[in-house]
């Protein structure tokens, strides 16, 4: 949408503050603007009493931003009329589809207005048809009051307004007459499953180093290839591996093909994938899988919240906080209330319920909340059953499987669990509670297992988890996660237990590793008071029946910044794999902008020590250039002191996100080596309307078609840009729910203008959906410096016609004009700032034969009113 000029602008806030005054153009009652404000001595006076209706904006039909009791709902086009009975005040129209479409029940509307058992039903306005598409600008006649119905008449208690300077639609209705939704639903029907299309996520690396006289290359491709057909998606993933002594291999890792099915709020899979590890440990498996997709449920249903009930003596505000933060606000009528759409947040202490009455009086109460393992909401139920091949790459056999699981949320306090596992000489069961208590979250399960073996005994035995969690209010120490698991010799998961029948049927039975006795595991954050920062902890301890000793890891340090400068301290335990010795580790870490410009580099020092001797210190200074910041480098050098001697290091690294492929590369040296490498990754979507490029991908987007809109910035992903063909790829899409879309279309040609720039996507899971923005061609564009026949400055907020009567400008200041919309390089123009013959005149204009480029100023062109007696020849010629 493009500005106006500086004139209108101000003309139009003056007139939103008289519509803000109780009483007055508000209601529909009309001012008097003092036109000697617009006045200079010696120059005519505009005509502004356009301005003085309730309503400044003419009718027509306006595509507008809706919003319903202060929450953004969606963009759609609405139809603005005249009331004659409101002195001729323009207004918002209503009718039956539009009101239902905003969230209204009209069986409430009905039961209010006509007793219970009343149809619903409204009057209705066919002229209004409330769309979702582009504007228009038709200027229809005044109808009559019933044929453009306020939305207070159609609903007791309602009010609408429309701010024409914003194009947004303010509805604000009873929450009483509303239809009863949780917050963040997506009506099911919106859902978007998109477009057939073609995909591909790639992501390339070649690296090469030299080290003491040897030399090594490697390069790796990573693909996800895709179909989309309706609701089905078919994915194939894989990875193209080269090593420069070992050749090229191709290795498979899943294929599968899926679908949503909405009416079980679940996922149908058939292939290769993997459990949801919510019961069970995850595994792999090659066959089928239907399960719950949590991602279908309103996010305000999704994870574990309690449902709060509570009794209201009058019509009173409820409030819901937590840890001093406001989580929810609404007013609810006397009597029993319900609030079961409250967002999940964590591990964030117990929740205070707030009720203030009409009459001042409050009432606080507190419900436990902590999420527990595997904790739902009251009457929410999880499922997922599969069955097929137990699928690891490491085994030679693959033997049939078979898991179902199921939870339930029983009420506030208790959540119950459990499930079966089994396959060729293995079963499982499961069973567990969640308790949601005000000393904490308690999760507690036990499972049997019995694995049958060819050439060693049978093994069977038990597993007992117990999980904690809470946040300790006096101290602000959020324990996050502490859980404890106890296995008796003979108990096997499913992985451990095919990994031994793997081997013993191999007759290898002694190469199985140790089995789990114990774990404890435990993760702990602190805040401290003040700006003394905070710390953290994680780490685990684990036990086991046929190996001596224990393996015990963590990860605990300290942050805190000072001004502008941070800085961290951390210790580690950490088993290293590849030389299969435990290490300890303490790192200091002090970060420092280089600057305080918008791209200024950041400087960031490490240092760390392994308490035998190695340590090593490594300096490096990050930024990045470019109005998107698509280019980012870093340089950096180290010294390292170990077992090998001393060694000082020095490197760079660069990526650039171009609109088709993200880039990366690197270089470094040091006495030892040399090492080169060089990335590629992005996205490719072919679908009926063409190819579209990405350099970041993932698997639910958005395709824009643009039109004539090359180089527009798309708002939602940052550096991406609509490409010469009028195609950009938005990733990160959220599946189910409602997503923006916007493009910017500042640093466009005045001549190409977007009828929107914001769009609204609810796609399904893995879905290739569409938004178009139309794109119009809104004619040339100059600024006129336009003066009467006597020499004189046009008055100030005269309209500016072309010869076809549409409005292209109006006067500014000094009596500039900035004319928009030209249809033709010359022509006639009209300035009108009366409705008399002499409250006007005509000048004649002719533009530039070169049209307008990106980033080039307006043509300036001089005019004067013409004499009538020459216009009016010029036009018998």
């Amino acid at each position: 949408m493009r500005l106006r000029p500086l004139s209108a602008i101000a003309l139009s806030l003056l007139a939103a503050q008289a519509h803000a005054v109780p009483g007055a153009a508000a209601q529909g009652a009309e001012v008097e603007f003092n036109e000697s404000f617009l006045e200079r001595f010696g120059t005519n006076r505009a005509d502004i009493s356009r301005y003085n209706k309730g309503h400044g904006v003419p009718a027509g039909r306006y595509l507008v931003d809706l919003y319903v009791n202060g929450a953004r709902q969606e963009r759609l086009t609405i139809m603005v009329q005249a009331a004659p009975l409101e002195g001729g005040a323009t207004r918002p129209c209503f009718d039956a589809a539009l009101v239902e479409h905003i969230g209204v029940d009209l069986a409430k509307v009905a039961a209010l207005r006509f007793g219970p058992g009343a149809e619903p039903g409204a009057t209705t306005n066919p002229t209004t048809n409330a769309t979702a598409d582009s504007s228009t600008t038709a200027q229809p006649a005044p109808l009559p009051d019933d044929a453009c119905p306020s939305l207070a008449r159609l609903v007791p208690g309602a009010s609408a307004t429309f701010d024409g300077g914003e194009q947004r639609l303010d509805v604000s209705v009873p929450q009483l007459m509303m239809k009863r939704s949780a917050r963040g639903a997506v009506d099911p029907a919106r859902w978007d499953e998109g477009v057939p299309a073609l995909l591909l996520n790639y992501d390339g690396n070649a690296y090469h180093s030299e080290m003491q006289g040897a030399s090594y290359t490697k390069g790796y491709l990573g693909m996800r290839a895709g179909l989309n057909l309706g609701a089905w998606r078919f994915r194939h993933q894989g990875s193209l591996n080269y090593d420069g002594n070992a050749g090229t291999r191709y290795q498979s890792v899943q294929t599968n093909l899926q679908r949503g099915l909405p009416a079980l709020r679940s996922q149908l899979v058939l292939g290769d994938a993997f459990t949801d590890g919510s019961v069970f440990d995850s595994v792999g498996f090659r066959g089928v899988q239907l399960a719950s997709d949590d991602r279908m449920m309103p996010e305000s249903q999704r994870g574990y919240a309690p449902t709060i009930r509570g009794v209201a003596g009058s019509n009173a505000r409820v409030q819901v906080r937590q840890g001093g933060n406001v989580l929810y606000e609404t007013t609810v009528a006397p009597g029993p209330f319900e609030i079961n759409d409250l967002y999940p947040t964590g591990y964030s202490g117990d929740l205070e319920v707030v009720i203030t009455e009409a009459d001042g009086s409050t009432r606080v109460s507190r419900v436990p909340y902590a999420a527990a393992v595997n904790a739902l909401r009251p009457g929410v139920t999880r499922f997922g059953v599969t069955a097929g091949q137990y699928r690891n790459p490491s085994l030679d056999s693959h033997p049939l499987m078979f898991q179902g699981t199921l939870q339930h949320g029983l009420s506030n306090l208790l959540t119950g669990y459990g499930g079966v596992a089994l396959a060729e000489g293995y079963g499982s069961a499961l069973a567990g509670i969640a308790l949601n208590t005000r000393y904490g979250a308690i999760g507690a399960d036990v499972t049997h297992a019995t694995t049958r073996l060819a050439n060693m005994p049978d093994r069977s035995g038990q597993s007992l988890r117990l999980t904690y969690s809470k946040l300790i209010t006096p101290t602000n120490t959020n324990l996050t996660l502490a859980a404890y698991r106890y296995s008796t010799s003979g108990f096997l998961g499913l992985a451990d237990a095919m990994a031994l029948r793997d081997l013993d049927q191999r007759q290898f039975s002694f190469a199985m590793g140790p089995t789990q006795r114990g774990r404890l595991q435990l993760t702990v954050n602190q805040t401290l008071p003040g700006r003394w920062g905070s710390f953290y902890l994680s780490g685990s301890t684990q036990t086991y029946w046929n190996r001596k000793g224990s393996d015990t890891q963590f990860v605990a340090g300290y942050n805190n910044s000072i001004g502008r400068i941070s800085l961290g301290v951390s210790a580690s335990r950490q088993f290293n794999i590849s030389s299969a010795r435990w290490e300890n580790r303490v790192m200091l870490n002090l970060g420092i902008p280089l600057g305080k410009a918008a791209h200024a580099p950041y400087s960031m020092t490490s240092a760390q020590t392994d308490f035998h001797g190695a340590a090593s210190v490594q300096q490096a200074v990050t930024g990045s250039l470019g109005v998107d910041n698509a280019f980012t480098y870093g340089l950096n050098a180290g010294y390292n002191n170990d077992r090998q001697g001393e060694a000082a290091s020095l490197g760079a690294t660069a990526s650039y996100l171009s609109p088709v492929a993200t880039l990366t590369g690197s270089a470094s040296t040091s006495r030892n080596y040399t090492q080169a490498s060089a990335g590629i990754s992005g996205g490719i979507v072919a679908y009926p309307g063409g190819v579209a490029f990405t350099p970041r991908y993932s698997d639910t987007v958005a395709v824009i078609e643009a039109g004539s809109a090359a180089g527009a910035r798309v708002v939602n992903n940052n550096g991406a840009r609509v490409d010469p063909w009028g195609h950009a790829v938005v990733s990160g899409l959220r599946p189910f729910a409602r997503n923006d879309i916007e493009i910017d279309p500042r640093g466009l040609p005045l001549d190409v203008e977007f009828k929107s720039t914001t769009q609204a996507v609810v796609p399904t899971a893995g879905a290739v959906v569409v938004a178009r923005f139309d794109t119009t061609s809104a004619g040339r564009a100059a600024v006129l410096r336009a003066l009467t026949r006597d020499g004189r400055r046009l008055p100030f907020g005269s309209n500016v016609l072309d010869s076809d009567g549409n409005t292209v400008g109006t006067v500014g200041q000094s009596g500039r004009i900035v004319a928009q919309g030209l249809k033709a390089d010359s022509g006639e123009l009209v300035v009108r700032w009366g409705e008399a013959p002499s409250d006007q005149c005509h000048f004649h204009y002719a533009l530039p034969m070169a049209k307008l480029q990106r980033g080039k100023p307006l043509p300036q062109i001089e005019a004067r009113c013409e004499d009538p007696a020459v216009k009016a020849g010029r036009d018998q010629r």
